[in-house]
């Protein structure tokens, strides 16, 4: 697969540096496929899924460990039953040194499963200090969310951000996927003027069919009208087809300013396509230095 020769040399050596990769706890078996193409030292998100259990989540994490990557392990507040369930949870991930890093999102229920709303309340408890959790990561939405309005997300998101300064945690942010760049950077910026400071990651998909990128993009509130998707590389008509992220990196490359926007790194969403990723994005770094 040729990816060009005109991409930017920032998109290499500044952006993609330091990506970080998304997978589930059913995943181990492909991010074992994919290990030797992937960079050691990279940090590789655990998703928090209905249908996986603890032992499963904890296997992953370990799993990413053993294979020389940073686990950041998903905790989705609504999914969790009961605070034992919770502390379970965090026991199990220092048990496995595996607690360093992690991620909090409310999840998908509607309803809470048991006492927890949202992240914020996860990182209010003091658990995630207790248990030997160093670093946080939490959602940004720069398309807004399909079920949150958009002063409610900000309002949370600086909250979360004090919350973490208070209990001497870090933390940094990872975005929602998105086809369109300028929303995205101008929601950096207007993250940037509310006083947030903390390292972004740009949500980036993965190489994937057409029809499944899509279909995430419908479920998740993602921007995909016809001037959008064209500049994107989508093909509305062709949805059979496959679709890569490399005109969205360049276009982040060349939109990208670091006094505007601060640190700013990649995530991928894989979809379930680790190694397809990882080879990806390794072509595209080799023929982005050219």
């Amino acid at each position: 697969m040729s990816f060009g020769s005109t991409a930017p040399t920032a998109v290499s050596t500044s952006l993609l540096d330091d990506f970080s990769l998304e997978m589930t706890g059913k995943d181990v078996a492909g991010l074992e496929e994919a290990a030797a193409t992937i960079p050691q030292g990279t940090r590789i998100n655990v998703t928090f899924l209905g249908n996986e259990n603890l032992a499963m989540r904890l296997a992953a994490a370990r799993a990413v460990k053993r294979l020389g990557f940073v686990p950041v392990p998903h905790i989705s507040a609504r999914r969790l039953g009961s605070q034992r369930q919770f502390e379970d949870f965090l026991a199990g991930l220092r048990a496995d040194g595996t607690c360093d890093d992690v991620f909090v999102v409310g999840g998908d229920p509607n309803t809470p499963e048991g006492p927890y709303d949202d992240s914020l309340s996860l990182i209010r408890t003091g658990l995630l200090q207790r248990y030997g959790v160093h670093h946080v990561g939490m959602s940004g939405y720069p398309e807004g969310h399909p079920a949150i309005p958009a002063g409610v997300l900000w309002s949370a998101l600086n909250l979360k951000a004090t919350e973490l300064t208070e209990q001497g945690l870090s933390g940094s942010v990872i975005t929602q996927f998105a086809f369109d760049v300028d929303p995205v950077l101008t929601w950096i910026e207007d993250l940037r003027k509310r006083d947030v400071t903390l390292p972004v990651r740009i949500g980036v998909p993965g190489p994937a069919g057409v029809r499944r990128l899509m279909s995430y993009a419908a479920r998740f509130g993602v921007g995909t009208g016809a001037s959008i998707a064209k500049k994107y590389g989508l093909s509305l008509t062709g949805l059979l087809g496959t679709a890569g992220p490399d005109r969205f990196l360049r276009a982040l490359a060349d939109g990208y300013e670091s006094g505007r926007h601060g640190e700013v790194k990649v995530h991928f969403y894989t979809f379930g396509g680790l190694r397809t990723t990882a080879e990806w994005i390794a072509g595209f770094r080799k023929e982005a230095l050219v």
